[in-house]
């Protein structure tokens, strides 16, 4: 087996799932349904961007064998992220970004500690549930390792989406 072979693309972005209620009327009915939305994990630190699915449970790649306080001066030397929720619709021109929503996270490894705002985070997913763009804090250069990851993912999705996604994020 060649290693020169490209590495396919495997990301488990989640774009699109059944609506869990279509009209059966059971168990879960009216609750809130994160299946269309996928954490992204900015590393301006190591210029990428990449799925995980494991945020949604506070158990991504930089957030294990950490412990998380609330407190940001309990850790002066974290390395900067972001946690970006980002929530996927369908249109009649197709599937679309529709709510982006950055959380900062802040990661020292030396100490084994990390600084996260779970309020902030509940908040951003619910902004990004609702289809609300929130990216301003976010630092240019993650936003543009942001920008470039969505239009690589899947680039009818990013021309599908909102005027206001496109301006937030550098050209």
């Amino acid at each position: 087996m060649s290693e020169d072979k490209p590495k396919k693309n495997t990301n488990p972005f989640t774009i699109l799932k059944d609506d869990s209620t279509d009209g059966h009327g059971g168990y879960g009915v009216g609750a809130i349904s994160l299946e269309n939305m996928s954490p992204v994990i900015v590393d301006p630190n190591e210029d990428r961007a990449f799925v995980d699915m494991g945020a949604m449970h506070a158990r991504s790649e930089i957030e294990r064998r950490v412990k998380i306080l609330p407190n940001k001066d309990e850790v002066p030397n974290g390395k900067l992220y972001w946690i970006v929720w980002v929530t996927v619709e369908k249109s009649e021109n197709g599937p679309f970004y529709a709510g982006v929503c950055g959380s900062e996270i802040r990661v020292d490894r030396s100490i084994k500690r990390a600084y996260k705002s779970m309020p902030e985070h509940v908040t951003h997913m619910d902004k990004s549930l609702k289809g609300k763009i929130m990216l301003e804090h976010m630092d240019d250069h993650s936003k543009k390792l942001l920008k470039d990851f969505l239009v690589d993912f899947n680039e009818e999705m990013w021309n599908n989406s909102s005027r206001e996604l496109k301006e937030v994020l550098p050209k």
